[in-house]
This record gives structure tokens, sequence and C-alpha cells, in this order.
């Protein structure tokens, strides 16, 4: 029977909790046992760690295909903005409101906008933002001195690395 990782897990939980009932006696039952779930534990972790190492190499390839990507949608759009230009900048030379055909209507719209200069601007036009941010390095320096920082601890993880 092949156990998922949770299930190798709780069986070794399991056996934990019957050695410290027995007050820390390991019998040769829960030894065997003991051994077979860490044997599993490493076959199960080694199939892990090449699936997340697949995994990984393949989300390199992707982000490079989204770089290639990104870079012809922006080509695209330059190249669309540049033939809109360039069609309105005729349409106002000849004096041409809309074009159209049974499947296409170019025209015009009128839209506003607010042009400042912001030099000029008077304070009560502008609106003002705090952003506060804790500055995580000057904690962990003053931690790492010895300085209590109430709401403020340096925790140590484990980060799994496969190589």
């Amino acid at each position: 029977m092949t156990l998922n990782l949770f299930q190798i897990e709780q069986e070794y939980m399991s056996l934990a909790q019957q050695i410290i009932e027995c007050d820390g006696a390991v019998t040769p039952e829960i030894d065997s046992q003991l051994a077979i779930t860490e044997a599993q534990l490493e076959h199960k972790g080694r199939g892990y760690g090449f699936v997340i190492k697949q995994a990984e190499s393949e989300i390199e390839i992707i982000e490079s295909e989204i770089k290639r990507l990104e870079a012809l949608k922006s080509a695209r759009a330059k190249m669309a903005n540049r033939m809109k230009d360039s069609l309105k900048n005729a349409m106002e030379l000849f004096g041409i409101d809309k074009l159209e055909s049974p499947t296409l209507k170019v025209s015009f719209r009128k839209s506003e906008s607010v042009d400042v200069d912001e030099p000029f601007l008077p304070d009560e036009y502008f609106n003002v933002r705090e952003v506060r941010t804790p500055n995580k390095a000057k904690i962990k320096a003053d931690l790492e001195a010895g300085k209590q920082i109430q709401g403020a601890c340096i925790l140590t993880k484990n980060n799994l690395q496969i190589k």
C-alpha cells in the first residue's frame, strides 16, 4: 500500500504517541514500523523533489515565454498606436470626420482632460498621501543588538532547498 505524505506523517505521529504511552520504550514491532515509515518518507520525498524540480524548470520556461509574448504585445501596441496617429492626422488634414464600410466605422469622439503645470499649481489642488511601513532592516539590527521591541521578533525558519 502506498501512502501519501500526510498519511506517512499521521502514521509516524501515531507511532510517536505509542512510544510516549509506553514511557519511551520502543518495542521491536514499533521499531520496524518506524523504519518502514522512514523508508516510505524517503521514497516519497525523492519523488516530490523530482516533481518540484520539474515544476520549477517549467516555471522558468513559462516566464521566458511570458517575456517573449509581452515583447510581441508591446510591439503590436506601438504599431497600432502609430497607425491610429497616422489615420487621425490624415483624416484631420483632409477634414474627414467619419469613414464607414459595412464592417467598420472610424470616427472622432470629443473628450476633455485637465492639463496641469505642477510647479505653478497651488497646494490646495494636491492630494497628499502618507504611507507608513515598518523598517524591517532597522528592526532586525536593533533586535540583534539586544534591544527589546514590542510587536517584533526575529523568526528562524527552515526553508526547503532542492538542488
